[in-house]
């Protein structure tokens, strides 16, 4: 049954072009998935319109008052598999990074099983919808948990009408056995089980729980299958020293020693970069993806955000803290200006990571939308009213202080609508809290009695 067309009437539709978004008044038109048609109109007529009658609207019409539409946000770095991690009791000290790893998410990756990862999904995919993220880059780890888990992961995200990007994380904590299986589990799932919506990535912990055999073998399925990594890459100061002591090389060195630096590759974090490491970075083509809120939640540190040189992309992630990209936007933002640059500077900055976003996630998804006619109608309306004139000139003012800062009205992908006017179409969440509560409970049992064995 084809869908009813849908109109979003009186709308700021903010347009990507050439290192610009250009915001244009008027309504949009969806048909069949796709959108349809964009009727421009003058906003002067609008506001001096709004007491006139108006006809019957359609069955699917919905004026917009002035709001702003925007493209879906993107999160390149997500570890859907910690979203219960909330209030469990601690498992041992946390006084550094290190200890953070050994005694929470060592522990609570290894606890993990289906039902637990599809709580932690379900979640996670709610969480994206009310805050306007349609496509995740997930990085997810469950080494007691391995086989066809992506599959289980992706069929999740399909309920709720998102797109993922998936990777199983490959680490030889648990040994050489248990790398080789996660690397084959990567390869079966990207060979066999990527679409349109759901694409495959190799997934690496760390260099530094990564020998240099099990490097070699994933750097075999990148030319095997021409696919790209996701890696975390000098997210604390012990990496970097472990790496010399051990490899006499950084771990960025080691990266592209065994070829896994390429133009796909997500390197999540990038704290404790060298010049000479942001060179080799440059070089490939690979990414950055940032990650502050976890960052400073684990006091690791930031990175001096202007050392990283202009031709390597930036993308914004939540490293599994939360679901809210444009909390991690605005976020970048201000510690940009905190770092001492111009306003102007960091508008310039802010920019480039909405166009490297862009960039790197069509070149996965190449119908994501640019909100034109015959683009796949993937949207975000934000409960936001420009209160002063609004153009290209200013968009990333209001982008800043006014549109990351409203609550997320009506999320559109694919041309089904997922959130209406805040309601929820496609799943309703007190149909699933009761399972994620359920497991969650689960799980937190799991930590009481890994206390007490303290």
């Amino acid at each position: 049954m084809t869908a009813p067309d849908k109109i979003f009437k009186n709308t700021w539709i903010c347009q990507p072009e050439t290192h610009k978004v250009q915001p244009v008044f008027g309504d949009i038109h969806i048909s069949d998935g796709k959108i349809s048609s964009v009727i421009a109109k003058d906003f002067n007529v609008f506001l001096n319109d709004r007491g006139a009658k108006r006809r019957k609207p359609l069955p699917f019409e919905r004026d917009l008052g002035g709001r702003v539409l925007t493209l879906p946000l993107v999160n390149f770095h997500d570890h859907f598999y910690s979203r219960l991690a909330k209030g469990l009791p601690a498992a041992g000290p946390q006084n550094n990074f290190l200890q953070i790893l050994e005694n929470l998410w060592w522990k609570l990756d290894q606890q993990l099983d289906e039902d637990m990862i599809r709580a932690s999904v379900h979640l996670s995919a709610l969480d994206c919808v009310r805050h306007g993220v349609t496509t995740v880059f997930d990085h997810h780890a469950s080494p007691r948990t391995t086989r066809r888990i992506l599959n289980v992961i992706s069929d999740t995200l399909r309920e709720h009408g998102l797109r993922g990007v998936l990777c199983l994380e490959t680490s030889d904590r648990h040994g050489v056995l248990q790398a080789e299986e996660v690397l084959q589990e990567n390869r079966n799932f990207i060979q066999q089980h990527t679409d349109s919506d759901i694409r495959g990535m190799l997934g690496l912990h760390a260099p530094f729980t990564l020998s240099d055999e099990t490097l070699r073998a994933a750097s075999q399925i990148l030319q095997d299958l021409s696919t790209a990594v996701h890696i975390h890459l000098a997210e604390d100061r012990h990496e970097m020293e472990y790496s010399q002591k051990n490899f006499g090389i950084t771990p960025t060195q080691r990266l592209e020693k065994f070829q896994l630096l390429t133009p796909q590759t997500i390197l999540g974090h990038g704290i404790y970069l060298s010049e000479s490491d942001y060179q080799l970075i440059a070089r490939h083509h690979s990414a950055i993806a940032y990650n502050p809120d976890s960052n400073m939640n684990n006091a690791v540190g930031l990175p001096e955000y202007s050392q990283a040189p202009l031709d390597i992309p930036i993308l914004p992630g939540t490293d599994g803290m939360h679901a809210n990209i444009a909390r991690t936007l605005k976020q970048l933002f201000l510690l940009y200006r905190h770092q001492g640059h111009s306003f102007s500077e960091s508008f310039r900055w802010i920019g480039k990571i909405y166009f490297d976003s862009y960039l790197f996630v069509k070149h996965l998804f190449p119908d994501f939308t640019t909100l034109q006619p015959g683009d796949r109608a993937d949207l975000v309306v934000w409960d936001y009213v420009p209160p002063t004139p609004f153009s290209g000139e200013n968009f990333w003012g209001h982008w800043i202080y006014g549109i990351l800062e409203a609550p997320v009205q009506t999320v559109v992908q694919g041309g089904e609508v997922l959130l209406d006017d805040k309601e929820w179409r496609k799943i309703n969440p007190d149909d699933l809290y009761p399972e994620i509560s359920q497991h969650g409970e689960r799980l937190f049992r799991l930590f009481q009695k890994l206390v007490k064995k303290l």
